[in-house]
């Protein structure tokens, strides 16, 4: 039983790195290009503008929050399975 629950932590991290990976990675995207448009269009449109390092902060906390939220459920459907029969399905 002791190995089946050391998989189980391996691949519920396994799992929730990823999502958190990709949703920062999604987060910082949104981030830089929300930059580059709000930069060309006060540009554009002779305004000053500046965004904040508190909004760049709760952005960057929302996505991964979002990435933790919605990893969570597949990460522990994922762990459950046994390795050997989850790739007999692959």
């Amino acid at each position: 039983m002791r190995k089946k629950k050391h998989y189980y932590v391996h691949i519920l991290l396994q799992f929730l790195i990823e999502a958190v990976t990709v949703s920062l990675l999604g987060g910082l995207l949104g981030i830089g290009f929300g930059y580059l448009i709000t930069t060309f269009a006060g540009d554009a449109m002779n305004i000053p503008t500046s965004i904040s390092i508190k909004a760049i902060i709760i952005a960057t906390s929302f996505s991964i929050g979002i990435g933790l939220f919605f990893g969570i459920y597949p990460a522990n459907k994922a762990a459950k399975l046994d390795p050997i029969v989850a790739l007999r399905y692959e």
